[in-house]
């Protein structure tokens, strides 16, 4: 398919080209003009234009942002990527200790992180040359995981650590283009996720795609507060091979036709929401450089109140697009009133957590040494109670006998003592009975 984009680019642009058939015409050839010939490459980025990205670009193209790319690893030595990763870190345990080597047990695998990359903030090879990223200006952080079988390491202590690491090291944006395919998450995700918020950075999450076998949006697209990115088609109706529906859908982005940098430094041409959220983040991280004193939620809720309504869509915040299309320059330059709260879910993690798991909070991240508990004094213990003298169990124990045979002696007496009343009383009635029928 790359191969194909490329020839298909290159045709183009030659059948543009004027004079090639007047190399035997005598007539004198014309001045030529001072429009450059458009860069393929450039030109194909479609959403570049249609999403407002180039207006807003008139305001900032991300400077002073920082995004992170969890992964499969942005590859070095790209020349649309030169000066833009500022720094990284493995995760999965095989792959290099700055992030740059790519991983996977394939070719799609090992191209995707930069893919992503590229998307979010390629810085293009001339000023109208190359592939250009969302966010041109702003920085990346390559943060390398393994996906499948590659590492050792589970997955989810990988992505745990890795946006840990992302927030310490300054990141405004984290982007994740993966999915797990199931609802649930990993109790270390509560805590990694939670430190991010707490740490005002906004997450953007892939939604999936059925393709890939994505039937249903599976974490970490099901975590409240994250923002969830769902795909559509170059018209604006939901992409039902390259995305997944589901209620968690905050904004949709072009998840078909996409463009990325391989490794190898050749464009590709590939689809999902894997890109979708990358153009996503890139929007982000201009909002961050435009507004920088706004707080995660407020940056959030600039992105989904500026969003436009799908053709399709139904209702302010539809199942399949979410609350609409992304719009950049609106999103960038529009009046928006503030927020106070996530406006993507209706529960806080730190309350999704206190009612599924039944704790009080999701849990502290410690990023610095255990502190040393202060010892308790506590009260002496009494004495304890001293040992029974061994006796025969046959032969009665005072105890036995104050609290069974004296009691058990004394019922035993009174039922005596009644009955012998009784036998007296029963022998003085029959003799009384037996003078008075003597004398009649």
């Amino acid at each position: 398919m790359r191969a194909t984009l490329v020839a298909l680019l290159a045709m183009g642009a030659l059948a543009a080209t004027p004079g090639a058939a007047m190399a035997v015409d005598e007539t004198p050839s014309p001045e030529p003009t001072s429009t450059p010939t458009p860069d393929p490459v450039r030109t194909s980025e479609y959403w570049l234009e249609e999403l407002g990205v180039v207006d807003a670009w008139e305001t900032t193209r991300g400077e002073g942002v920082t995004i992170a790319v969890i992964d499969s690893g942005i590859a070095a030595d790209i020349e649309e990527l030169e000066g833009a990763v500022a720094g990284g870190a493995d995760f999965s345990g095989v792959g290099s200790d700055d992030g740059r080597t790519p991983l996977g047990a394939d070719a799609h695998t090992r191209s995707h992180g930069t893919w992503v990359a590229s998307l979010a903030a390629a810085r293009g090879t001339g000023e109208d040359t190359g592939m250009i990223g969302v966010a041109p200006e702003a920085k990346l952080l390559s943060l390398s995981i393994g996906f499948g079988s590659v590492s050792e390491v589970p997955f989810s202590e990988q992505v745990a650590d890795a946006i840990i690491w992302s927030v310490d090291h300054g990141a405004d944006v984290i982007n994740l283009s993966f999915t797990t395919n199931q609802t649930a998450w990993d109790e270390s995700w509560d805590r990694a996720f939670q430190y991010a918020f707490d740490h005002d950075a906004v997450v953007v999450v892939a939604a999936g795609n059925r393709d890939g076998g994505t039937t249903m949006i599976g974490a970490p697209a099901t975590i409240p507060e994250v923002l969830v990115v769902g795909g559509v088609d170059q018209d604006g109706k939901a992409s039902r091979g390259a995305s997944t529906q589901g209620g968690t859908i905050a904004v949709s982005a072009p998840s078909e036709a996409l463009l990325g940098i391989g490794p190898a430094g050749d464009v590709d041409s590939w689809r999902g929401t894997s890109g979708s959220a990358p153009i996503v983040a890139g929007i982000a991280a201009l909002v961050r450089a435009a507004h920088p004193d706004l707080d995660a939620d407020n940056v959030i809720n600039r992105i989904v109140s500026t969003a436009r309504h799908a053709p399709e869509q139904q209702g302010e915040r539809d199942p399949i697009y979410g609350f609409g299309i992304i719009d950049a320059e609106a999103a960038v330059t529009e009046r928006v009133p503030l927020v106070a709260e996530s406006p993507v879910t209706d529960v806080t993690l730190e309350e999704w957590v206190r009612i599924n798991r039944g704790g009080d909070d999701p849990g502290e991240v410690e990023t610095g040494p255990t502190p040393t508990p202060e010892p308790v004094n506590l009260p002496a213990l009494p004495p304890l109670d001293p040992p029974a003298e061994a006796a025969n169990p046959y032969l009665p124990s005072p105890e036995s006998l104050r609290e069974v045979t004296l009691p058990l002696m004394a019922v035993t007496a009174a039922g005596i003592l009644v009955l012998l009343g009784v036998v007296a009383v029963s022998r003085r009635f029959r003799s009384n009975h037996d003078s008075h029928g003597s004398s009649s």
